[in-house]
């Protein structure tokens, strides 16, 4: 599984607070996903459903 945030993000570190295995935070400001391994997904689907901005969607 795979995370990506899009265009979006205001950079809030929600993401990378909650699942930072998932998740960065970038030099831009900005957050960047990444692989999802199976002991995270829970996590990393409570970022994306905490994102005040619905920036984030996880995908196979």
């Amino acid at each position: 599984m795979n995370a990506t945030v899009n265009e979006n993000c205001i950079g809030c570190g929600l993401c990378a607070g909650t699942c930072p295995v998932c998740f960065t935070m970038g030099d831009d400001g900005l957050a960047h996903g990444g692989e999802v391994p199976a002991n995270q997904l829970a996590s990393a689907q409570d970022a994306r459903d905490g994102c005040p901005v619905s920036a984030i969607s996880i995908e196979e």
